[in-house]
C-alpha cells in the first residue's frame, strides 16, 4: 500500500504577515487543493495524510468536500518544525503502508507521472526525490558578498518534492535526526544521517513551489496548462 503525506502546517512568512499561502486562490482553487488533487489523481497512491495547523481541520475537510476528493485521508496536527510535521504524518500512516511520498502543500503543480516515477525509484533504492538539474552558473560566497569559489553545476541538482521512501527508511532517518538534534529542510538530508542512498528522479516538467507573491503568476500559468 502506498500513501502520501502532504505537509500543510506552515503559513509561509515570506508571503507577508497574516497571509496563509496554502489558501491563496490560484487557477480557480486554493494552492493546497491543487497539491491534494495531484495525489488524488495518481493511481499509485492509495491514501493520504495531511499535516495541518491546529484549528484548520474543518477548512481541510471542507476542501475535500468542495473538490470531491474521494481517497481516504487523515488530518493530523503539525509540529514546531517541518521535520516534526513529517514525523507526525508518518506516524499517522495506516500500518499497511509500505511506501510513502512526502509532498509540500505549497507545491501544487507536480504531475502524477512524476509521483509514480519517484515511487518506482524508491522501490529500487529505498529513497528517491524529484529533482531538476541546475542550469544557472553557481558560486559559493565567502560568507558575505564576495565569490569564494566556482561550483561545478554538472554535478548539482535542485531537489523538490515528492520525496519518496520505504516506510521503515523514513522512520529510521527521522528518528536519527531527532536523536542528533539536527534541523533539516528536507527529508533526504535525514537519509544522509543513516547512510541511505537517495535516487535522483529527473523532473523535466515545471514543479514550482509557492514561496513569495511573485511565484503566483508563474504557478497560475503552469496550472492552466496542465491537463
Amino acid at each position: 500500500m502506498n500513501a502520501a503525506v502532504i505537509v500543510a502546517a506552515g503559513r509561509g512568512s515570506r508571503m507577508g504577515p497574516d497571509v496563509d499561502k496554502l489558501f491563496l486562490p490560484v487557477a480557480g482553487a486554493p494552492v493546497v487543493a491543487h497539491a491534494w488533487r495531484r495525489f488524488e489523481g495518481c493511481p499509485d497512491v492509495d491514501a493520504l495524510v495531511l499535516v495541518v495547523r491546529a484549528g484548520m481541520e474543518d477548512a481541510f475537510a471542507d476542501l475535500a468536500a468542495t473538490h470531491g476528493f474521494r481517497k481516504p485521508f487523515r488530518l493530523v496536527a503539525g509540529g514546531a518544525e517541518r521535520q516534526d510535521s513529517v514525523w507526525n504524518g508518518v506516524q499517522a500512516l495506516d500500518p499497511a503502508v509500505r511506501w510513502v511520498a512526502v509532498q509540500d502543500g505549497a507545491r501544487p503543480c507536480t504531475p502524477p507521472a512524476v509521483i509514480e516515477r519517484c515511487l518506482e525509484a524508491a522501490r529500487r533504492t529505498g529513497a528517491a526525490v524529484a529533482a531538476q538539474r541546475v542550469t544557472d552558473t553557481l558560486k559559493e560566497s565567502d560568507g558575505g558578498h564576495r565569490i569564494a569559489r566556482h561550483l561545478d553545476r554538472s554535478r548539482l541538482w535542485a531537489v523538490q518534492t515528492p520525496q519518496c521512501f520505504a516506510r521503515d527508511v523514513i522512520v529510521r532517518a527521522l528518528e536519527a535526526t531527532r536523536q542528533a538534534g539536527r534541523q533539516i529542510t528536507d527529508d533526504t538530508a535525514a537519509c544522509e544521517l543513516i547512510g541511505q542512498p537517495v535516487e535522483l528522479v529527473d523532473c523535466p516538467e515545471p514543479n514550482p513551489k509557492v514561496t513569495t507573491p511573485s511565484d503566483l503568476p508563474w504557478i497560475e500559468w503552469v496550472l492552466r496548462a496542465l491537463p
